[in-house]
């Protein structure tokens, strides 16, 4: 009987040897195809963001290096085009360009830019203006009016990355 407890050890350890291959083999195969499914999907996202990007609201894209140049204009008093035309709006503007040397320009350009923003703001309407849309659309006008006024028309990226209302009072 001694003879057959060692060769029953013996056939015992080959079949466990070639379970726990099959077990690593099995778990290999599910982390390559697991890290292959998660590249694919990062990578499909990545792709997406950029071409996702170019038809998403145009927001600034600010470089920390060289800080974007803050040029506050003074606060403007319009005449609403509502009928009557016994309402108005007080508003602060404040722009945001790439640089300072575009904003040596805009100085430059001020009583101009300044009657482009007054006839844009006079076109508008009370009921226009306080909602948030109607301003994000002057925001947008008004970075095309001095956009013009420098030269950059339909240049992109424009040197005017975004306008900032300081104050907004219609009444």
């Amino acid at each position: 009987m001694a003879t057959k407890a060692p060769a029953a050890e013996g056939e015992a350890a080959p079949k466990k040897g070639k379970k726990m291959l099959i077990i690593i083999l099995a778990v290999v195969i599910l982390l390559v195809v697991a890290g292959g499914g998660a590249a694919f999907f990062l990578m499909k996202k990545k792709g997406g963001e950029e071409e996702g990007g170019e038809a998403a609201p145009a927001k600034a894209h600010v470089d920390l290096k060289s800080p974007p140049t803050f040029l506050p204009l003074e606060n403007m008093v319009i005449n609403l085009a509502d009928p009557g035309g016994n309402r108005f709006a007080q508003v602060g503007i404040t722009l945001q360009v790439d640089n300072v040397k575009t904003g040596d320009a805009v100085k430059a350009f001020m009583p101009s830019i300044r009657n482009g923003i007054l006839l844009l703001l006079s076109q508008r309407t009370t009921e226009e203006l306080l909602q948030v849309q109607g301003k994000e659309q002057l925001a947008n006008d008004i970075i095309a009016e001095v956009s013009r006024q420098l030269g950059y028309e339909g240049k992109k990226p424009s040197p005017i990355q975004a306008v900032l209302f300081s104050s907004f009072i219609v009444q």
